[in-house]
C-alpha cells in the first residue's frame, strides 16, 4: 500500500531510511562526478581526436567550448525544470540524456558530429547537475547527516576535474581517446539503477507553477553570452570586436533580467534567493574559488607535461595528493568546522589557503622537481578546495524553499561555471601576454628561453590566482553573517502548498 506523509505520521528516520538515503548520496555522486570530470577529461584525449579525426588547431577549442556553452547558459533552466516536473524524473532523464550524447560522442566519425555530441552533452548536464545537488539538499535535512553528505559531495564537485585529468590519461593511454566519452554510458547505467530504488518519488498537491518564459530567455541569452566572450577573449585576445561585443550583450541581458524577475508572477529565479545575505556570498565563495582552480588545472597540467616532461597518466597521478587533502578538509570541513564556526571563519580561510598555495606556485622553475617543489602547494591547495566548497556549497542551498531548490542548486553550479570560463580566459590571457614580453626582452628566441617564458607565464598566472583567492577571503569575511540565517531546515514531510512530498512505500 502507498500512501502520502503527513505531519501526523511523521515519525523519526528507520535504519533502512537512513541506508536508502546514503545509497541516494553514492547515485547523485555519480552523477555530479560524471558532469564535472566532462569538463576537463576531454581535454588530454583531444591531441588524439585531433589526429584522428582531422580537424585543425583552431576547431580545436570548439570540443571544450561547445560543453561549456551549453552547459552554463541553461543551467537556470535546468534547476527549474527539476523543480516543476518533479526530480527523480528529471534525474533520470538527465542520466539517459548524457549517456546517448555521451555515445555519439565516442562514435564520431568527423569533427561536427564530435561538437554536436558536446554540445547535447551540455544542454542534458545542465539538466542533470542541478538536479542532482537539489536531490541532495531535499533528501538530507538532518543537520548532522546534511553536513557529512555536503561533504561528499562538495569533495566530488571540487576533484572532479583534477581526476577528469587522471582518467582521460588512463583511458586514452590504454584504450582510445573515445572511451573519454564512452566511459559515461557505464556511470549513467548505475546512476539509473541506483535512482529507480533509492531516489523517492514525490507527487505534487495543489496548481502546478508556470515556466518563466522570458525570464528564461534572457537569462538564457546572457549567460551563453557571457561564456562565449570569455572563450574568445581566450583565443582570439581582448582586442576582438566579438569578445567585447558579447560581454556587453550579456550586461544589457542580464540587466533586463533582473527588471523582469522584479515583476514577473512566476520568476525564474526569485531575487530573495540570491540576495539573502549568505547565499549571496556562498555563491560568490564559489565562483571565485572556481575561478583559481580551473586556472591551477590547466596551468599545472601544461608545466607537469611541457616542462617535466609527464605522460598524461603521470600528468593525472600528480593530482592525486590534491584529491586526498581535498576529501579530508571536505569532511572536516562541513562536520566540525561550519558548525562550530560558521562559514564566516571557514570559507576565508579556505580562500586564503587557496591564495598561498598559489603563491608558493609561483616559485616553480624550469628545474624545480615534484617532489620538493609541487607537492606541497598541491596539498595545501586541496585542502583550500575541501574547506572552500562544500561550506560554501552547503551554505548556498540551506533554508530553500523546495519548491525552489532546483533553482538555488542550479546558481551553485552557474556560479562554478561562470568562475571557470573567466578563470580560464583572464588567465590564458595574462599567461600569453606575459610569455611574449619575456621573449621579447631576452633576446633571440632559443629553446631554453622558450621554457623560461613558458613557465614565467605560468607564474604570472598563478599571482593572478593568488590575487582572486585572498580578494574572495576578504570579501567572504565581510559578506558571511556572523551566524547563520537558517540553521535549520524545516521538516521534509511539512511541504508547502503546492509541493510535492514523499511517496513512502508501507
Amino acid at each position: 500500500m502507498v500512501r502520502c506523509m503527513t505531519t501526523a505520521t511523521i515519525a523519526p528516520p528507520t535504519e533502512a531510511a537512513s541506508s536508502r538515503r546514503w545509497w541516494a548520496l553514492v547515485t547523485v555522486g555519480l552523477a555530479q562526478l560524471m558532469v564535472v570530470l566532462d569538463a576537463t577529461v576531454v581535454n588530454i584525449a583531444l591531441p588524439s581526436a585531433q589526429a584522428d579525426l582531422g580537424f585543425s588547431d583552431g576547431n580545436r577549442q570548439w570540443v571544450i567550448t561547445a560543453y561549456s556553452l551549453a552547459f552554463a547558459s541553461l543551467l537556470l533552466l535546468g534547476g527549474r525544470i527539476s523543480d516543476l516536473i518533479g526530480r527523480k524524473r528529471t534525474f533520470i532523464v538527465a542520466l539517459v540524456g548524457f549517456a546517448l550524447a555521451s555515445a555519439l560522442g565516442g562514435a564520431a566519425q568527423n569533427f561536427g558530429s564530435l561538437v554536436g555530441a558536446r554540445a547535447l552533452q551540455g544542454v542534458f548536464g545542465a539538466l542533470l547537475a542541478p538536479t542532482a545537488l537539489a536531490v541532495l539538499t531535499t533528501t538530507f535535512t538532518i543537520p548532522r547527516e546534511r553536513s557529512r553528505a555536503f561533504g561528499v559531495f562538495g569533495a566530488v564537485a571540487a576533484a572532479g576535474g583534477a581526476i577528469g585529468l587522471l582518467l582521460g590519461g588512463v583511458l586514452t593511454e590504454t584504450l582510445s581517446w573515445r572511451w573519454t566519452l564512452y566511459i559515461n554510458a557505464f556511470i549513467a547505467v548505475i546512476a539509473v539503477v541506483g535512482a529507480l530504488v533509492f531516489i523517492e518519488t514525490h507527487v505534487r498537491t495543489g496548481p502546478r507553477p508556470k515556466l518563466d518564459v522570458p525570464g528564461t530567455l534572457l537569462v538564457s541569452g546572457a549567460l551563453f553570452t557571457l561564456v562565449y566572450g570569455f572563450s574568445n577573449a581566450e583565443t582570439d585576445g581582448w582586442s576582438s570586436v566579438w569578445t567585447w561585443g558579447m560581454l556587453v550583450v550579456s550586461a544589457v541581458l542580464f540587466t533586463g533580467f533582473v527588471l523582469w524577475q522584479r515583476r514577473a508572477s512566476h520568476p525564474l529565479l526569485p531575487l530573495g534567493i540570491i540576495l539573502q545575505r549568505n547565499r549571496g556570498a556562498a555563491y560568490l565563495s564559489v565562483l571565485i574559488a572556481a575561478t583559481g582552480m580551473f586556472g591551477v588545472f590547466l596551468f599545472v597540467t601544461y608545466y607537469l607535461q611541457g616542462t617535466l616532461g609527464y605522460s598524461p597518466i603521470k600528468t593525472g597521478l600528480a593530482f592525486l595528493p590534491m584529491v586526498v587533502g581535498l576529501a579530508i578538509a571536505a569532511q572536516l570541513s562541513t562536520n566540525i568546522w561550519v558548525p562550530r564556526f560558521g562559514p564566516k571563519i571557514v570559507v576565508p580561510i579556505g580562500l586564503t589557503l587557496g591564495g598561498l598555495a598559489m603563491v608558493a606556485l609561483t616559485r616553480l622553475g624550469v628545474h624545480s622537481t615534484y617532489a620538493s617543489d609541487l607537492l606541497g602547494p598541491l596539498v595545501v591547495l586541496g585542502l583550500a578546495m575541501g574547506t572552500t566548497m562544500p561550506a560554501a556549497m552547503q551554505t548556498a542551498t540551506l533554508g530553500v524553499e523546495r519548491h525552489f531548490a532546483g533553482v538555488a542548486s542550479a546558481m551553485v553550479n552557474t556560479s562554478q561555471q561562470v568562475g571557470g570560463s573567466i578563470g580560464t580566459a583572464l588567465l590564458n590571457t595574462l599567461a600569453a601576454t606575459a610569455a611574449t614580453n619575456y621573449l621579447a626582452s631576452h633576446g633571440p628566441v632559443t629553446p631554453g628561453s622558450a621554457a623560461e617564458a613558458a613557465v614565467h607565464s605560468y607564474a604570472t598566472a598563478y599571482a593572478w590566482g593568488a590575487g582572486f583567492f585572498f580578494a574572495g577571503a576578504v570579501m567572504a569575511a565581510l559578506l558571511f553573517r556572523r551566524r547563520p540565517a537558517t540553521d535549520t531546515v524545516a521538516d521534509p514531510a511539512v511541504a508547502p502548498a503546492g509541493e510535492p512530498v514523499p511517496v513512502v512505500a508501507h
